[in-house]
């Protein structure tokens, strides 16, 4: 830049006034002036003469001055003249003189600063060039003459210092400075600088700045720093100055100390500069950094540097500007506009550093990375990510991507920062537009689902802030994220999309064509995607508005083509796009148009039931099509508020309908044959037995059987497939009518259905193969029936009808563990659909293989006695009604059977109706207590309805379930064509148009009921290990009753742990229900105190859990407990020593506790010894010392199982016997290389101390290390042998990375430890060479795999110590020698070919006081220490 500037400054400058002034005097000269008048221009004197010797002919008025001879020649001759006139030095003097008379004239001065013309070719010499400089510069040049012309300009300038820009254009005082600029030679520099720092101290702000900005290009580099502290001083003083100054800084050469100095005052100056000077002084702080304080001065720079405050002051001054002249409307807008734009330099400014600085980058990342607090982040923080995203100047890109997410995962940077940033510097932000976009893509796809929303926000801040364009490339994108295929990305796109359509309808409505692409692409989304796809292009083509009423015709085009095939899923696509075309043409309108009684116009009223009944009469040939249009309906009237009319004309005909397809009336006798015998069962209404209804369950099973069968299929049919989701329309329907009021239909929740006598079960062996999954369907619809029954009345308050839905409830779970005993004799049957929204293929249930229910078979025919004795004493249920005490003895019979058929509901599940969130609310009747209600039930005494463990259980299952679905962490998002996330969602289709806020608030409120729950399974285990003296399996203990406690022990804290463990609690927005859900907690121990902070409130929380670790009943529902504690302590963000003590402390007292199961054996197998790893590692993790914890368990644990018997455990670590044996190994080997790896390597400048320190560690690990290697000699398996090559080698390898730099440095301070550490170490390695070498012989490629990347390690080893010692100058203390091959009990390995085994020799190094031999990886050990790198590399490669 100073070069370029030294070019123009004598041209741009000088040369504009000649061009103006030449001209001139040519027109002169060719209009025929006579000659006289030229050469007549000068007074006779010796300034005068000396010139016109040299060569300079002076001109009178505004004619410029003739040069003969070259510029070069005429100073040389002046100065000859000069010297050898006689009156040297005096006539110096006298040509001064001469020079101030002529320049006393302003014509004659202006002549002169301006450039001389060349005499023409004609007159004189031609060797002169065509350009030169002015009489001033070139009298400036020759040095005898140079200080005493300098103060001649000096003199004059103050003359015309306020006269500013004369008529011909010139500035006299800018050219007097632009004759002082890049002078060949400063005679005297020094004065020089301190003249012109007098004359700004006088001058006008115009020549001051302009005096400042010559500097550089004045002064000399010795002057350079002088200066620098004189412009330094004056920056303080004045602030109008700053541009200036920071420019004459910026272009001066100052050492690296002054530099700083001068930058350390420039910055305590950024908050106070003015708006416009900001972007100047911002320049000069980045390009003044250096690479060692580059951290240091943008940390500063960034907490100096409040754009927010440019901002307020814009508008501040556009107020003023307003009030000061409303007239003038232009004046208000000016000052905001500067404000943006110079937000806009700055950010330039910053863009320019990173892009050239690869230091300046990585200082802005570090600085906004060490932010650890949410208020301390500011808009530039923001914009700057975007700057480094934008230009990814040495690979800043991934940086900015990889920062941003880190602060929206810690919550630091938030949506209110966003918002800030998007709305006061929308113009600014335009620029990195397509870096937005980039980053909230990523965020988008991203895996971490605490990002995904930070994303969406940006796309949503991105459509409202920008332009067309930008909007059009927001939708497109979002459409390409739908159109991925990739399930969490889709949900999170079609929720913005509808969230867009929602605010911005307008704009939104002209990309609705973009939108509607996305129906080419709907095979790959899911029913509830499908749903969210229609909602979003019905509000954009027929909402209130309609502006998007183009693609209308295009919607029912495409739902009449899907209605119509005969493909299922397709037809599918097509009801529910239907519906959803439904809800947002006939939505209630604020106002009507012309309608009567409704809100709709009667155009569009007409249009909506003409849809409605073409989705019925194409649903009508498919009972699944049929099921799923009832179930749609039912979703539309309960998310949305439809018009009076259309809901009237849905529900007009619901209730008959559904009396006339599925209700019968009682009689005596039940008409028709079937293939069970008929009989009513499960009334809850005893008094109106006879004359009552019934649902007709049986007879519409045996007729749609006969209709299956029937080839001519005519007339209307009534698939008993419908009737749950038939009710579920009707109930919802009657609750929109009657404003949530049941009445009209509560006949049904006690009403009996025509079924078969469930006794047919026992004999259900002996049944066809039709019969039995007859009968299997039967039991499905029933169970069905009755959930969606629980549904509908769960949320009535009185006590009658609580009790009916609580026995209802008794009545599913006893009518499961028949299902259970059926199914197990029904291998390959499939259930009949209770989810219709999905592809039946996607719910396959895994059919039971035949030998277990040949083996169930055999084992129940001989259990009769012990069944008998179960239904003695049963207390599974409440017999509120005589029916169910009948039944209620097979209830408890049946579990056994189940448990031995070896079938499991949990695999049918998609098969059974979705459970409302609102059921749950069932679990506040309570734990059903040791004495069961009696007969006061029918004196109508009101007592509070209790759950049996079995309903319990089925609530809590059902509730774990949906909070693992909706709250729990999607899995890793994969390619579309995989299913598993279509297969998880199935069943949850009511849950899935909640969101996860939701469920989570809706868990909170049940968590006071869920802690009750938690404290009776509690009271129940203590108050039973107190009666039985601690025995778990004590006589007369009824184990059914115990294992459902036991399950519902463990399923409590499932539910809490999985709630917990919502990573939305993580965000800020949902800390107040996080501090709720744990005041719940924290109010069982305490009395409730609103004051509480949140580490408070987790501490009383971890307390009150820690209070059930007496009596959790398995080693799984210990590790959950275990878990759930560390969930909570993670919130906390203190006494993390105190949940790490706790935590080791629990973990170590499950571990030492001996795990009994109901009938008296030993917990054990796969699940059991997951769960013990899982509590191993846990307590290894949280241990204060992982080496003395890992030394613990070796030589007490390890040691008592070797002395005692061989299926006893230790005695002191109850979990430890020989089939865990493996478990403690694995987690220990793995602990210990963990904790090593974390280890500080060596560095020569550690103090003595220091060394000793990590010696010692090393000391520990290498002990431990060689215990549980010596164990293989004891414990020879081939699991145990794998497990030691693959941590071995690992521990090896963190041996040479990290502890040998420590043995170099400390082998001459602490020799006799680091001898016995290698000799400890030597033992160690030595048995993995004859692991190796029994690996061979065995030839399992199980373990030869690990064989020779640790024989490497061994042999890197042994030089590695040749290193150090060679480096401590001990070299001769080192040998090699031959290790003969061994196997593991020490025998020597002979090779087929030879006695001597020479090719499987292994080298041992030996020092002077013992043998040693060592083993690992060294390739990246010179990488430890900088300064012996070299050195230890080539010792390594000798």
């Amino acid at each position: 830049m100073m070069r370029k500037k030294k070019r123009s400054s004598s041209v741009s400058v000088d040369e504009d006034p000649a061009t103006r002034v030449v001209p001139k005097s040519k027109k002169s000269k060719s209009a025929g002036r006579p000659a006289k008048s030229l050469s007549a221009s000068v007074p006779d004197s010796v300034f005068g003469h000396m010139l016109q010797e040299s060569g300079v002919i002076l001109r009178q008025g505004n004619m410029a001055n003739e040069i003969a001879v070259d510029q070069v020649v005429f100073q040389k001759r002046l100065q000859q003249h000069l010297r050898k006139s006689p009156r040297y030095p005096n006539i110096i003097q006298e040509f001064i003189s001469g020079l101030e008379s002529h320049f006393e004239d302003p014509e004659r001065f202006r002549n002169c600063l301006l450039p001389c013309v060349p005499r023409s070719a004609g007159e004189g010499d031609t060797s002169s060039s065509s350009f030169q400089e002015s009489l001033v510069r070139m009298l400036l040049g020759v040095e005898i003459l140079q200080t005493l012309v300098i103060n001649t300009l000096f003199e004059k300038l103050p003359e015309f210092m306020f006269e500013g820009v004369g008529e011909d254009g010139l500035n006299i005082p800018h050219l007097i400075i632009n004759q002082l600029k890049w002078l060949d030679r400063l005679v005297d520099c020094k004065d020089l600088g301190s003249k012109l720092m007098q004359l700004v101290s006088v001058a006008p702000v115009e020549i001051q700045r302009d005096i400042i900005t010559s500097l550089p290009e004045i002064l000399e580099d010795s002057q350079h720093g002088d200066m620098a502290r004189e412009l330094n001083a004056l920056l303080q003083q004045n602030t109008q100055l700053t541009v200036p100054i920071l420019d004459a800084l910026s272009s001066l050469n100052l050492s690296s100390t002054l530099l700083s100095e001068v930058r350390g005052a420039v910055m305590v100056t950024v908050a106070a500069v003015q708006l416009e000077d900001l972007p100047v002084v911002v320049k000069f702080i980045l390009h003044s950094i250096s690479a060692s304080d580059a951290n240091e001065v943008v940390c500063i720079l960034r907490k100096k540097l409040e754009l927010e405050q440019c901002v307020l002051s814009s508008v501040l001054q556009a107020s003023q500007s307003r009030d000061k002249s409303k007239k003038n409307r232009g004046s208000s807008s000016v000052p905001a506009c500067s404000s943006k734009d110079s937000v806009a330099l700055v950010l330039e400014v910053i863009k320019s550093a990173v892009r050239f600085q690869k230091t300046i980058s990585e200082a802005w990342l570090k600085a906004i990375e060490n932010v650890t607090e949410q208020e301390d982040h500011k808009v530039v923080d923001v914009l700057v990510l975007l700057i480094l995203h934008s230009t990814n100047a040495n690979q800043s890109r991934r940086g900015a991507e990889r920062v941003l997410k880190a602060k929206v995962r810690g919550g630091l940077i938030h949506e209110a920062l966003l918002n800030k940033t998007f709305r006061d510097y929308a113009q600014v932000m335009r620029g990195y537009f397509p870096s937005i976009l980039s980053l909230a893509q990523g965020l988008l796809r991203s895996t971490d689902c605490c990002v995904v929303p930070f994303g969406g926000h940006i796309y949503k801040q991105a459509f409202t802030a920008f332009d067309s364009y930008c909007q059009q490339e927001v939708v497109g994108s979002l459409v390409t994220h739908v159109c991925s295929g990739v399930s969490g990305e889709v949900d999170v796109a079609l929720e913005l999309l509808c969230e867009l359509v929602s605010q911005k309808p307008t704009e939104m409505a002209q990309y609705a064509v973009f939108v509607k692409g996305i129906l080419d692409y709907m095979d790959n989304l899911s029913p509830q995607q499908i749903r969210r796809l229609f909602h979003v292009l019905s509000c954009l083509a027929f909402g209130q508005d309609q502006h998007g009423s183009h693609i209308q015709d295009d919607m029912h085009i495409v739902i009449r083509k899907q209605l119509s095939s005969t493909v299922p899923k397709y037809k599918r696509i097509g009801i529910i796009g239907a519906v959803m075309m439904v809800g947002s043409m006939a939505a209630r309108r604020d106002r009507s148009e012309g309608s009567q009684g409704g809100t709709l116009p009667k155009d569009t009223h007409r249009q909506v039931t003409v849809l409605l009944e073409l989705v019925r009469s194409c649903s009508e040939g498919s009972a699944e099509a049929a099921a799923l249009y009832y179930d749609e309906l039912a979703n539309l009237l309960h998310n949305h508020r439809l018009d009076p009319l259309v809901q009237a004309w849905i529900g007009k005909s619901v209730l008959e309908d559904f009396q006339e397809d599925f209700v019968v009336d009682l009689g005596p006798e039940i008409p028709g044959s079937f293939p069970f015998t008929a009989s009513v069962m499960y009334n809850l209404d005893e008094d109106e037995s006879q004359g009552g209804i019934a649902i007709n369950l049986l007879p519409l099973m045996a007729k749609d059987l006969l209709h299956k069968a029937d080839s001519h299929r005519d007339g209307r049919h009534v698939s008993p497939l419908c009737l749950s989701s038939f009710f579920r329309l009707l109930r919802l329907c009657e609750e929109e009518q009657h404003q949530g009021d049941l009445e009209e239909v509560d006949a049904l929740l006690g009403c009996p259905l025509i079924l078969t006598d469930m006794e047919v079960v026992e004999k259900v062996e002996s049944l066809s193969k039709t019969e039995r999954e007859f009968l299997c369907s039967l039991l499905f619809y029933t169970i069905n029936w009755f959930r969606e029954v629980v549904n509908a009345f769960c949320k009535l308050k009185d006590p009658e009808m609580k009790m009916k839905v609580v026995t209802r409830l008794q009545n599913i779970t006893y009518l499961q563990t028949l299902l259970e005993t059926c199914l197990a004799v029904s291998p390959g049957f499939t259930p009949p659909l209770a989810n219709f929204d999905c592809d039946s293929a996607e719910v396959l249930a895994p059919a039971p293989s035949v030998a277990p229910a040949k083996k169930a078979k055999k084992e129940s025919t001989g259990k009769k006695r012990k069944k008998a004795s179960a239904s003695k004493n049963s207390t599974d249920g409440s017999q509120l009604e005589e029916v169910v005490e009948v039944d209620e003895p097979r209830a408890q019979d049946h579990p056994e059977k189940e448990v031995k058929a070896g079938v499991s509901l949990s695999s049918y599940w998609p098969y059974f109706r979705e459970l409302d969130m609102e059921a749950l609310n069932v679990l506040q009747c309570g734990l059903l207590s040791r004495s069961v209600l009696d007969t006061e039930l029918h004196s109508k005494v009101r007592e509070e309805v209790q759950l049996g463990p079995a309903e319990l259980v089925f609530l809590l299952e059902d509730m774990w379930r949906k909070l693992d679905f909706s709250l729990a962490a999607a899995p890793a998002k994969k390619a579309p064509f995989l299913k598993v996330k279509a297969d998880r969602a199935v069943g949850f289709s009511h849950l899935q148009q909640r969101s996860s806020k939701d469920v989570a608030s809706c868990c909170v409120e049940l968590l006071g009921t869920l802690c009750t729950h938690l404290e009776n399974c509690h009271n129940h285990f203590q108050t039973f290990l107190n009666e039985n003296q601690g025995v778990v399996d004590a006589l007369g203990v009824d184990m059914n009753v115990q294992q459902l406690m036991c399950s519902a022990y463990q399923l409590l804290l499932q539910v809490l742990h999985t709630a917990f463990s919502w990573s939305g609690f993580s965000q800020p927005e949902q800390r107040p229900l996080l501090k709720s859900a744990l005041s719940v907690l924290a109010s069982r121990l305490k009395e409730k105190d609103a004051d509480l902070t949140l580490e408070q409130l987790i501490k009383h929380s971890f307390e009150y859990l820690l209070n059930f670790r007496s009596t959790v009943p398995s080693l799984n529902t210990a590790l959950i407990l275990t878990q759930l504690l560390i969930v909570l302590s993670q919130y906390g963000r203190s006494s993390h020593s105190f949940y790490r003590e706790h935590t080791a402390s629990l973990a170590k007292h499950f571990l030492c506790q001996e795990w009994v199961t109901g009938s008296g054996g030993k917990e054990r197998g796969n699940k059991h010894n997951d769960a013990l790893q899982s509590l191993l590692s846990i307590y290894l993790g949280h241990a204060d010392d992982v080496l003395k914890a890992v030394e613990e368990i070796t030589e007490n644990g390890i040691s008592e199982l070797l002395n005692a018997a061989k299926d006893a455990s230790s005695r002191s670590w109850r979990t430890l016997n020989r089939q865990t044996f493996l478990v403690y190994y694995k987690v220990m080997m793995a602990e210990l290389e963990k904790c090593v790896r974390k280890i500080p390597p060596g560095k020569q400048t550690d103090s003595r101390e220091v060394q000793s320190e990590k010696l010692l560690v090393w000391n520990l690990a290498v002990r431990d290390f060689h215990i549980l290697i010596n164990m293989v000699k004891v414990f020879d398996s081939r699991p145990v042998l794998n497990v030691s090559l693959k941590y071995g080698r690992l521990f090896l390898e963190c041996f040479l990375k990290l502890g040998m730099p420590l043995l170099d440095y400390s082998f001459k301070k602490h020799k006799e430890d680091v001898q016995s550490l290698l000799k400890t170490f030597q033992l160690s390695t030595r048995q993995l060479h004859h692991m190796c070498g029994h690996s061979k012989i065995r030839q399992d490629t199980a373990l030869t795999n690990h064989v020779p990347a640790l024989k490497k390690h061994l042999e890197q080893f042994v030089y590695r110590v040749k290193a150090m010692l060679t480096l401590n100058q001990c070299q001769e203390a080192f040998w090699l020698g031959n290790l003969k091959n061994r196997d593991l009990r020490g025998e020597e390995i002979l090779s087929q070919r030879s006695q001597e085994s020479d090719d499987e020799d292994e080298e041992s190094s030996q020092l002077q006081e013992g043998n040693e031999e060592s083993d690992a990886e060294v390739k990246e050990n010179g990488h430890q220490d900088d300064e012996e790198e070299e050195e230890e590399d080539s010792d390594v490669s000798d």
